[in-house]
Order: C-alpha cells, then sequence, then structure tokens
C-alpha cells in the first residue's frame, strides 16, 4: 500500500527542499513522486556540461511554447527537469535570490507574510554559503553557494567596465546591495553540480520515514472537496497514493496548473470544455504565466584568451578527464562567473536589468558562435509587463499543455530590450577592454536604428528559463489566486502547492533560489509551526536612484 501523511509530487527545488524539512523531526512519512530518473552521471554533475541535459529527452519534459505572434511566430524550448532534482538538476547553476523589493511586492499583492524580512531567515536557513556578506548569508545551510575563480582576464574586465561606466560594484549581489557589478554565485560543491536532490533529497531518503516513487502523476484525487491522494501511472498500472493528512504539488510552473486542472481545479468553462467535472473554479489556475528573456551580445577578441580555444574534441577530452580525476579545471564551473544588476534610468529604484558575463561567444546549445575568439554577455530586463498562460491540450494527461508566454507582447518590452543592447555597447566600449575588444559579432555595429534593433530581438531573444507565476499565491478572497499565503488551495482542503508556479511576479534574476526558499517556508506552514523570525536588515537601495540609472 503506498501511503503517507504527506505526498508531494515532484523532486525539483521546492519539492526536494520539502521532502527533506517535512521528514526532518520523524515525526511523519513523506512520499515523493518523480517521473525521471537518476541524476547520477557526468552530463549532471559536470558543471561546464550544462547546455547538454537541456537538450536531451532523458532529463527534460520537453515542452515548447506555440508560436509566439510577436517573436514572428517562433517556438521558443521551454525545458523543465524531469529527473531527481527537477530543474536544479539541468539548470545553469545560477544563484540569485532576488531583490528585497521583489518579496515586498508579493506581500504588496496579497501574499502576506512573504516580504523580505520574512522570507530572508529561510534564504539564510538553506544556505552555506562560501565567501557572501557577513551576516546576510547563511553558513550551515544543506545548499553549498560558491564564487567562481575567475581566472580569466575578461571577467574583471567586465566589472572594471561596468565601473568605468559609473554602476555602482557589489561584492554579494545576494547580500545588502544586489544592485552593481561584481562575481557571480554558483550552486556549485566540491566541482559538482549542487542540485536540490544533492541538498536535500538524497540526504532525506536515508531517513525511514522517506521513499521515492518513481511514477507519472496524471492527477490528485478528490472526495469531498478534499485531497485525499494522487493517482499515478508506474509500470503501466494507474495506482494511488494515497495521503493520511496531505498533498502538495511541486511540479513546475507549467506541470503544477496542467495537475489542478486535470484534477478539476480551474477555470469552469475550460475544464468543461476538456469533459472535466468541476471541484473549484480557480479563473487563476494557468494564467499569469511570467518568464524572463535576454540576449546576447558578442564581441570578437583580439587576444585567444577565451574558452573558444577549447572548443575542439581534444580539449574538451582533457578537461573531462580533469574533471573525472579530479572534480577542478574548466570542467568544475558553469563559466558564468561575472555579473552586474542594474537600474535601466532614473526613476526606477531597484535593479531591472541582468547581466550574465562569459568569456566566450557560443551559443546555448554550446556551439561556437563565430570562427574567432569573442565574449558575450547575457541581457535582459527583469520586469516584463507581458502575462501569458498555460491551458490543457485535452483531457489526457500525457498529451503536452499549451503553452503561451506572449513575449513582447507589451510596448515597453521592446523598449527595455533596445535599452539593453545599447547599454551592453557601452559597457564593452568602456577601456577596461580595449586590450580585448575585436569588432561586434552579435547583432554587429551595423545594426544600429530603433527598427533594426527590433528585427533583432524578435528574431534572436531567447528565455532565460524562468517561468513562474501560473498558480499565483494572494488573498482568498482574489479570484486570480490559486493559494492563499500558506500555498493551500484555495477551496478544496488538504492540497497545497509549493514551486515556482506560486511566485505573484517573477523576481530579479535565476529562480532556483527562491524556488528553493518556497519549498523552506511552506515546509514550516505545511507543519503548522510559527514562521521563523522576521529580519530588521535593511536592504541598499541607490541613494541617486531619482535622478540617475547609475
Amino acid at each position: 500500500m503506498l501511503e503517507a501523511d504527506f505526498v508531494i509530487i515532484g523532486s525539483g527545488s521546492a519539492g526536494s527542499a520539502m521532502a527533506y524539512r517535512l521528514s526532518e523531526d520523524g515525526k511523519h512519512s513523506v512520499i515523493v513522486i518523480e517521473f525521471g530518473g537518476t541524476d547520477i552521471g557526468p552530463l549532471i554533475q559536470m558543471p561546464s556540461a550544462l547546455s547538454i541535459p537541456l537538450n536531451m529527452s532523458l532529463y527534460d519534459w520537453g515542452f515548447a511554447s506555440e508560436p509566439e505572434p510577436h517573436l514572428g511566430g517562433r517556438v521558443l524550448a521551454t525545458p523543465r527537469g524531469k529527473v531527481i532534482g527537477g530543474s536544479s538538476s539541468i539548470n545553469g547553476m545560477v544563484y540569485v535570490r532576488g531583490h528585497a523589493r521583489d518579496f515586498d511586492h508579493w506581500a504588496e499583492d496579497g501574499a502576506a507574510g512573504w516580504g523580505f524580512t520574512d522570507v530572508l531567515p529561510y534564504f539564510k536557513r538553506m544556505e552555506d554559503s562560501d565567501g557572501g556578506e557577513d551576516g546576510w548569508r547563511g553558513k550551515s545551510g544543506p545548499l553549498h553557494v560558491q564564487r567562481g575563480s575567475r581566472r580569466n582576464p575578461l571577467y574583471g574586465a567586465f566589472v572594471e567596465a561596468g565601473r568605468q561606466a559609473g554602476f555602482e560594484l557589489t561584492d554579494d549581489y545576494n547580500g545588502s546591495k544586489q544592485e552593481g557589478f561584481g562575481p557571480m554565485e554558483q550552486t556549485i560543491s566540491g566541482g559538482r553540480r549542487w542540485s536540490a536532490a544533492s541538498a536535500y533529497l538524497k540526504p532525506a531518503l536515508k531517513r525511514k520515514n522517506v521513499s521515492l516513487v518513481k511514477g507519472f502523476a496524471r492527477r490528485v484525487i478528490i472526495e469531498n472537496q478534499r485531497a485525499i491522494g494522487v493517482e499515478i501511472e508506474a509500470h503501466k498500472q494507474i495506482q494511488v497514493v494515497k495521503a493520511r493528512r496531505e498533498v502538495i504539488v511541486a511540479a513546475s510552473s507549467i506541470n503544477s496548473p496542467k495537475i489542478l486542472m486535470l484534477s478539476g481545479i480551474g477555470p469552469a468553462e475550460h475544464l468543461r470544455e476538456n469533459g472535466i467535472a468541476v471541484v473549484a473554479d480557480r479563473p487563476g489556475v494557468g494564467r499569469n504565466l511570467q518568464d524572463h528573456m535576454e540576449l546576447y551580445i558578442q564581441q570578437e577578441s583580439l587576444l585567444p584568451i577565451t574558452l573558444n580555444s577549447v572548443l575542439n574534441p581534444f580539449s574538451k577530452a582533457l578537461i573531462g578527464a580533469q574533471w573525472l580525476f579530479f572534480k577542478t579545471g574548466l570542467g568544475a564551473t558553469n563559466h558564468f562567473e561575472a555579473a552586474a544588476f542594474v537600474r535601466s534610468r532614473a526613476g526606477v529604484d531597484y535593479p531591472d536589468i541582468q547581466y550574465h558575463f562569459i568569456p566566450a561567444a557560443v551559443r546555448y546549445d554550446g556551439k561556437a558562435a563565430a570562427k574567432s575568439h569573442g565574449f558575450q554577455a547575457h541581457v535582459g530586463p527583469m520586469r516584463s509587463k507581458s502575462r501569458g498562460s498555460v491551458t490543457l491540450r485535452s483531457p489526457d494527461p500525457k498529451s503536452q499543455p499549451v503553452i503561451r508566454f506572449n513575449y513582447m507582447s507589451h510596448p515597453d518590452d521592446w523598449t527595455e530590450f533596445r535599452h539593453c543592447i545599447r547599454l551592453t555597447r557601452e559597457i564593452f566600449g568602456q577601456s577596461a577592454f580595449d586590450p580585448y575588444r575585436g569588432k561586434e559579432i552579435s547583432p554587429g555595429s551595423h545594426v544600429q536604428s530603433d527598427d533594426d534593433l527590433d528585427v533583432f530581438i524578435r528574431d534572436h531573444a531567447e528565455s532565460a528559463y524562468h517561468p513562474c507565476g501560473t498558480c499565483k499565491m494572494g488573498r482568498a478572497d482574489d479570484m486570480m489566486s490559486v493559494v492563499d499565503p500558506e500555498c493551500r488551495v484555495i477551496g478544496v482542503e488538504g492540497l497545497r502547492v509549493a514551486d515556482s508556479s506560486i511566485f505573484p511576479r517573477v523576481t530579479n534574476g535565476n529562480l532556483n533560489a527562491p524556488s528553493i526558499m518556497t519549498g523552506e517556508k511552506a515546509s514550516d506552514h505545511i507543519l503548522g509551526r510559527t514562521p521563523l523570525a522576521p529580519s530588521n536588515q535593511e536592504p541598499w537601495i541607490n541613494p541617486r536612484w531619482q535622478v540617475s540609472d547609475r
């Protein structure tokens, strides 16, 4: 009999954290349902191989958007982890908490108790930070966070160019001051990817009260408005995993709303169209889909010091051997070792642009962008006003959901992206890059007018793979809310959602850290514990924000 106090759907960033915390005192049994397989093997564990599992059906659900009308009908990949550790096992291993103001916005939007003072103690509880700002970072949590070695001089040039352009420097964007140029943080430990599976799930599975069930979650079983279990397909048979206390959906911003709708929770009309009996009419399920988009601006390097020199098979074999035997060298980093968060203009009170910098000109699929040496900055706006949706294609649980991001559907998106390109050119034009700077590879120096930039954006803007928001957390009387501030699904007993789908608005930067924090904080709500005492620490806000962008 498959039965536990708590049944968690999904072993990703939030699901793994909850498996660890809900089982910690030994009083409760936990079953984690995961459709994907093992994360063992160099393709996942070796940090520099990060572009490979993203494109593998073995590890990725293989979702894609519908043709995007504002991007010339392009279909964009939407990778989500289908493996132990979920997307934390196939992501770029970049660690960003989000800005303090992001969480204050959540609280103002109805997610009471999720302001920055409330979530900071959970970020500290989860972290084992190496090199972060004293007093702002955790030192004894399960999640190892480090900085790269930044041995390549181009990392220093990028940070110095930001300073020369008049921007702030920050030694820890996850500390008191996010705004500025500085080192980027990584979820890597001992040269290996440190996913939520490594940090949380595997230690939890050593306990007698935690078990992992491999199966495909079809729907939550609800009787008399109460969730009592999960229907799964395993070994070609339909089975039921029973929950004595609660079912927790932590299946991603794509799969969580899909599972709720298949279970009868969602927009009533849409459910009826698919022949699904309505358990709770929640029009917000699958709405409010958000993401970050980015472009990479690529510059030729005059000196042969970039990673382009090691993209040949022989060098790759050497890097692989060094990593395999010693867990050191170029294989032990994701190469995202310098970063920046800046504001786009005067009147914006906290950063709304993010930079990742790498000393190579390559694409996400790992192929070289040009024959020459080069470097690139990934840049994108943080707070797009565009909103999309996830809906059912059919009532068959095996069919892919319909994903419509509506990227670039708001006119401000275009203004913001044009500014991002011009700002990157300004930074690459600083004297710090004089010894290295060759010609611009992408977009190319001939692309200057607004119209030309818009063509480039339409053809080349990519998802940064930060989808969220499809089961929004908010006030119980807000019809667009799906869960209340304790992550309880409104209108159904014994059912919660806790993952990036509950974010009211996308946070600054990469979403792995806030997703794990969500699992950490949700665990206290599920166990009925008093949340950790709020912090009284005040984040740094640029005193010149009303008059300048820097």
